[in-house]
């Protein structure tokens, strides 16, 4: 048994795999959930599908490679037919020795009983752990014991 990217602590099967499979989502904070475990798992198709065709854009979506190490969800917010969820998501680009933090306020609408993610506002900043900090990569050591040695 797997746990979902996502951070739930379920099961994959009994949390964003369902919605990965076509199941729509119960708010836009379980579709951003899921658009995360997405880019962990590189499912470009879950991806484009999720995405509000007004605002799609062409092409890859996804950054082959990237190694994702944590979400955590600060806000969510639903108003009728439209949401937003702000988050921030850790991660390392291939090849890179340097983590990477994301931090968006995503909007979301529903249509037809379904969530896509419109758009976002985004920041991006290089994380610079101290030798004691907390490792970014998730395994719960010391960044001078885990990814820092």
């Amino acid at each position: 048994m797997s746990l979902c990217p996502c951070g739930s602590g379920k099961p994959v099967a009994e949390c964003c795999g369902p919605l990965l499979e076509g199941a729509a989502a119960s708010s836009p904070e379980a579709l951003m959930r899921s658009r995360y475990t997405a880019f962990v798992l590189e499912d470009q198709d879950y991806l484009r599908r999720s995405w509000h065709e007004s605002t799609r854009p062409g092409g890859e979506l996804l950054a082959h490679g990237t190694r994702w190490s944590g979400l955590q969800v600060l806000t969510s917010a639903v108003d009728g037919d439209h949401g937003t969820v702000q988050f921030v998501a850790t991660y390392q680009e291939e090849g890179d020795k340097q983590w990477q933090q994301l931090q968006e306020t995503s909007r979301f609408v529903q249509e037809g009983g379904h969530w896509f993610y419109v758009d976002g506002d985004a920041r991006w900043q290089t994380l610079r752990p101290g030798r004691n900090d907390d490792c970014p990569c998730g395994s719960g050591r010391k960044f001078k014991k885990c990814c820092g040695a």
